[in-house]
């Protein structure tokens, strides 16, 4: 990396756009890779040498283009609302805030067209007002940028309809190479796959077409059980229940709920709690799916209500973990894949071990043309090699760990290889977010 290249970059690009304050640089430098114990000791002093505020595609281009004949490693960043240190420079460089991206192009029918930096909460209001919503998106909704979604996340609310980003939820991305003069490339069908979750490893996105679902009378509930298994039971009948049009169901077994403190009038003490968002209309069939497993409605919200005031969604996927590590920031948590058949067994191995040390925490989503149980159960966290212990014993159980304690992408990714080599051809110097695709974190 060339000394004194600030100057250069400011002649270049404008001095406004070229931030080197040290607290805005700290500042910018972070996500919430602190959800994790051992991230948060790995990374907190990790930061960049400056940020470049880009405001179009033509600022990024002559970023790549500086920074790569300079030898300047880049690190995009979008809101910084990734968990696993997705936005967090590990060799300094320039820290690319592409969040000045933000126009919505164009709402069509069955799709929208948008920069990467503009916010997913806007994106469906805009979807809204033209009869459509989106189909999935992070529960970091009012914050998280559409591109740095895409890059870094994978699923949230929607995904029990609509799967993951990878399920046909990326139409077409602009991507930046790096290189001596960046390409603008245009990828759509399979090619995308590459550009998901990548964390800008293999290209700097810069716009995206994404498509939409009609919208529909949303209508949020909150159903009460006195034990996880009868809560287990009645999430998984919810969510297989094809007849109910859904975008969320969320079970979070005590005392997770009791974290939740804006719905705490709602919620009953020693009760498992299954937060749902389904159609307006369908409340019946949810209440005989609720007697089946002797459950009772806590709690409901009229569809004209919705987004009005505390949303459910708010408690849901990694703001679950959010709100516990409000409460005890001893909480950390892991990210896993349960069996369709037997996630009942492996309930009861867990907590049969465990006990309150892992606290159980499902989503369901559908994969493969198939609803499947996940679970983000809170752990308390100890030390590193207790986490690892447990992760052993999720394997040895046949529960899949997606492991949110690295910063590196996961090699067990079915896209693994083709993005390693889309980083061999558009980043040859290796300078997009290095450290994340190849190398080894410890």
């Amino acid at each position: 990396m060339s000394k004194g290249w600030e100057s250069g970059a400011a002649e270049l690009l404008g001095e406004s756009k070229l931030l080197l304050e040290s607290s805005v640089v700290e500042k910018l430098s972070k996500d919430y890779y602190w959800y994790s114990p051992v991230l948060d000791g790995k990374l907190k002093g990790k930061l960049a040498d400056g940020v470049v505020k880009a405001e179009n595609e033509e600022d990024v281009a002559k970023t790549l283009a500086y920074a790569y004949a300079h030898r300047i490693p880049i690190t995009p960043r979008g809101a910084g609302t990734g968990n696993y240190g997705q936005a967090v420079p590990l060799d300094g460089g320039i820290l690319l805030d592409v969040s000045g991206l933000n126009s919505i192009i164009e709402i069509g029918d069955g799709y929208a067209r948008c920069q990467c930096g503009v916010k997913l909460g806007l994106l469906e209001k805009a979807a809204r007002e033209s009869g459509q919503e989106l189909r999935i998106y992070p529960s970091t909704l009012m914050v998280a940028t559409i591109g740095g979604f895409i890059s870094g996340g994978s699923g949230g609310i929607g995904s029990i309809t609509w799967g993951n980003l990878w399920d046909g939820n990326v139409l077409e991305a602009v991507i930046y190479t790096m290189e001596q003069s960046p390409k603008r490339m245009v990828v759509t069908g399979p090619e995308v796959q590459h550009y998901i979750h990548s964390y800008g490893t293999t290209g700097i996105v810069t716009e995206v077409v994404i498509p939409l679902a009609p919208a529909k009378s949303w209508q949020e509930s909150i159903f009460q059980f006195d034990s996880l298994e009868d809560a287990a039971l009645f999430g998984n009948a919810v969510a297989n229940d094809a007849s109910i049009p859904k975008r969320m169901v969320s079970l979070s077994e005590w005392p997770l709920p009791s974290y939740f403190t804006p719905l705490k009038k709602q919620l009953e003490r020693d009760s498992a709690a299954v937060l749902l968002e389904t159609e307006a209309g369908y409340l019946e069939e949810v209440h005989a799916h609720a007697k089946q497993a002797r459950g009772r409605m806590g709690y409901v919200k009229e569809p004209s209500q919705y987004r009005k005031g505390v949303s459910l969604s708010d408690f849901t996927w990694n703001h679950t973990t959010l709100w516990s590590l409000r409460a005890d920031p001893t909480y950390t948590y892991l990210q896993s894949g349960l069996s369709a058949s037997g996630f009942m067994e492996q309930l009861a191995l867990i907590k049969g071990k465990f006990a309150d040390e892992v606290l159980i925490h499902m989503e369901w989503m559908m994969a493969g043309g198939n609803i499947i149980p996940v679970a983000l159960p809170v752990i308390k966290y100890s030390t590193e090699e207790r986490l690892y212990e447990i992760v052993d014993y999720f394997e040895s159980i046949e529960v899949s760990v997606s492991d949110p304690h690295t910063w590196a992408v996961s090699p067990r990714s079915a896209t693994f290889s083709g993005m390693v080599e889309r980083k061999r051809v558009n980043d040859p110097l290796g300078l997009l977010n290095p450290g994340k695709l190849v190398a080894d974190p410890a």
